[in-house]
């Protein structure tokens, strides 16, 4: 002890029992037990038992059925209360406590020196810093041991409990035990069960301190046998709180299995915009992503099985039964249907997966109760659709199936790859598109561009249009006139009028090929002529550098580097040029080949200024003619009377939107 305390701590110490024993009022009992005189003591001297101490006169002996028996005799009296010794060692020891509380969340702790009583000895146990926590010291140690009174303190052997850190607890001392000053400890189990508090009641002079072992002995004898919280009471053993409850079991509380549920893979609320971000950042809010496209055999959804509840239980032992989860139909609509795992629902064809009325349904026809424009946005869908309305300009509507409007298309984009029906007209102001793969029904068309890979059948004109058709281009009706532009179909084009009696923009009609191999070998045959001119403009300056070299003998480095790179490129230039010579040799080659007849025909009149070609001869018409049919033979452009398109198609007429076939 001297080795840890100074002169003026040894002294306040005594100062404090002197004030202690001067205070006490003592008075002699006896008892047929130790128990019983204390109990007569604490009557006697207004306190309860654990405020009393005492010293033994006389030991009491049981006799043998009551011969030679002696009573316990005791002096005892109230124990002083409590005084706390400010001392520079005690606010260390504080300051340690608080500072390893607040690091106990902390990524680094200190090591920390713990003393319990226990009946066998004063025990010590240290534990070891974490991260760069510092370690505990020995000095720590011994205030520790002297702040409780511990007596013959083996300091060897707690230097090396210091060093060790073990966190075991070991016996370093003694004391002066009163086991009536024992800690005290009740327990209240609360909430049905579901909880457990602990009240422990502090030692007094020589009273043990409560271990963890012996509290969980406590809880066990008062039934508590589930949920004991064991961090709790090592807590409780290391550091200790008095007269407050403190949880130290908890029971598990029931958890009942979730209904089984369904796994979306898209959106089932409409009411969320899908806005598309473009790589500079900007939206474009005509692409709202409002269609949510399927193809056959994508999953669309996944039921996941209902799950089975988890019993609870108190911290009595009582078990809690939980209700197991609840099984669903999976919701099959139309065109689904469920693989043959039981779980994921499949989409039986291409088109809009929906949830309504609680079903999971792919439609193969979207229907846009109006216009095309902001509210919708741009449609993609991959099916039919059906507009009961116009698209409005700068809107762009694409479909995998047939596409059908009862209103009008402005300067748009619209594609199908099947037919498309526009029950009025297409303005396309110099800038809409129409393109099918298959069949064009409209009322008139104007100033647009149009390919179909079938027919273009219209009622009212062809106005300042270019429309491509791999087969017919036929206008049949009251003021069926073709006027400017530039038309071109595979086997025929057939309208009431040709041209304009006024003259104005050039009307030009192409017939008896493939328009689209045509167009493959225009553009082709520009390529090649752009090449040519790149060869030539090459050619000029190889011969200016190699002239000059020829009269000097030799050229400057930069001027021979320059010269072989242009000996470089124009070989590359002619490689390319072979190359489009012979793409262009095919495709004249199988437009040769074609069967196709091809014939121009006009029911009313054809106008001087109309251009036809049919293959590849060309003829513009100098005087007005009626009812007139152009058709190729021998080279040369014929007439003969007017010959009425084949009806088939016309009698068929604009397909079922509902059928994208």
């Amino acid at each position: 002890m001297a080795a840890t305390l100074g002169l003026a701590e040894i002294a306040e110490l005594m100062r404090r029992y002197l004030e202690e024993d001067g205070s006490k009022k003592s008075i002699i009992v006896t008892g047929t037990s130790l128990e019983l005189a204390l109990a007569d003591a604490a009557l006697q001297l207004g306190v309860p038992v654990k405020r009393i101490e005492f010293e033994l006169i006389d030991k009491g002996v049981k006799g043998v059925l009551g011969a030679g028996s002696r009573p316990w005799k005791v002096k005892a009296y109230v124990a002083a209360e409590k005084r706390e010794v400010a001392m520079p060692v005690q606010a260390e020891v504080m300051d340690d406590f608080a500072e390893a509380g607040a690091l106990s969340v902390a990524k680094d702790r200190d090591g920390e020196c713990f003393v319990r009583i226990a009946a066998d000895g004063a025990l010590l146990k240290v534990s070891s810093p974490l991260g760069k926590g510092r370690k505990a010291t020995e000095k720590q140690a011994f205030d520790k041991l002297s702040g409780r009174a511990v007596r013959e303190i083996d300091e060897a052997l707690v230097r090396e409990v210091v060093k060790q850190a073990s966190s075991d607890y070991v016996r370093v001392g003694d004391f002066i035990a009163n086991p009536v000053n024992d800690a005290l400890m009740t327990v209240d189990i609360a909430d049905q069960e579901m909880k457990a508090y602990v009240i422990l009641t502090p030692p007094g002079p020589g009273g043990c301190d409560l271990s963890k072992d012996a509290i969980l002995g406590f809880l066990r004898n008062n039934r508590i046998i589930n949920g004991v919280l064991e961090e709790v009471l090592q807590e409780l053993e290391d550091k200790p709180r008095y007269r407050e409850p403190i949880l130290v079991a908890e029971g598990s509380k029931p958890q009942n299995g979730r209904d089984s549920r369904i796994q979306f893979n898209f959106e089932t609320d409409k009411t969320k915009y899908r806005l598309k971000e473009a790589s500079d950042g900007k939206v474009n809010f005509k692409e709202l992503g409002l269609i949510q496209n399927v193809v056959a055999g994508q999953p669309l959804a996944r039921k996941v099985p209902p799950e089975t509840g988890v019993t609870g239980r108190t911290v009595t032992g009582k078990l809690i039964p939980a209700r197991n989860g609840k099984d669903v139909l999976p919701p099959l609509g139309r065109n689904v249907h469920m693989a043959e795992d039981g779980a994921t629902i499949i989409a039986d064809i291409n088109g809009q997966v929906t949830f309504l009325a609680s079903r999971i349904n792919v439609e193969e026809i979207f229907t846009v109760p109006g216009d095309v424009n902001l509210k919708t946005g741009n449609i993609m869908f991959l099916g039919t659709v059906i507009i009961q309305g116009n698209v409005d300009d700068g809107f762009t509507v694409k479909a995998s199936g047939n596409i059908e409007i009862t209103g009008s298309v402005g300067r748009s984009e619209v594609v199908a790859e099947g037919d498309i029906v526009v029950h009025q007209g297409v303005a396309g102001k110099s800038d809409g598109s129409v393109t099918a793969g298959k069949n064009i029904w409209a009322k008139f068309i104007e100033n647009a561009s149009v390919e179909a890979g079938e027919n273009v059948i219209v009622s009212d004109g062809l106005i300042n249009s270019t429309i491509v058709a791999n087969k017919k281009i036929i206008c049949q009706g009251k003021r069926a006139a073709i006027v400017g532009g530039r038309y071109r179909a595979c086997e025929e084009i057939n309208a009431k009028s040709l041209g304009s009696p006024v003259g104005g923009a050039e009307t030009t009609l192409e017939v008896g090929y493939d328009p689209k191999s045509k167009e493959k070998m225009d553009e082709l045959q520009a390529q090649a002529l752009k090449v040519k001119r790149q060869v030539d403009e090459h050619d000029k300056n190889i011969a200016t550098l190699q002239a000059t070299k020829k009269q000097k003998k030799s050229l400057p480095e930069d001027k021979e580097a320059i010269l072989q790179d242009y000996l470089v490129r124009r070989a590359e230039l002619i490689a390319e040029l072979r190359g489009l010579a012979k793409e262009i040799e095919g495709i004249q080659t199988y437009l040769n080949g074609l069967k196709t007849r091809g014939r121009i025909s006009a029911s009313g009149r054809v106008y001087p200024g109309v251009k036809l070609v049919i293959k590849d001869v060309h003829e513009e018409v100098k005087n007005e003619q009626k009812a007139i049919t152009f058709y190729l033979e021998n080279q040369m452009i014929k007439t003969t009377r007017y010959e009425e398109p084949e009806d088939e198609i016309l009698k068929r007429g604009p397909p079922d939107a509902h059928k994208a076939d």
